[in-house]
C-alpha cells in the first residue's frame, strides 16, 4: 500500500493531476498506520503481522 501510495505520489506529481497526488497521499499515511499498528504487535485485519 505504501508502494502504490508513493508511486501515486511519483505520477500525480509529474503529470500534474492532483486527485492522483491525493489519493497518494491518503494511501501512504494509511499504509504507514497500519505497518506501524502491526509492529506493534497488535492484529491487523485478523492478521498478527501486516505486511
Amino acid at each position: 500500500m505504501i508502494i502504490l501510495g508513493v508511486i501515486l505520489l511519483i505520477v500525480g506529481f509529474l503529470t500534474g493531476i492532483s486527485i492522483l497526488w491525493t489519493i497518494g497521499i491518503v494511501l501512504v499515511v494509511i499504509g504507514a498506520v497500519l505497518w506501524i499498528v502491526g509492529a506493534m504487535g497488535h492484529a491487523v485485519g485478523g492478521r498478527r503481522h501486516y505486511w
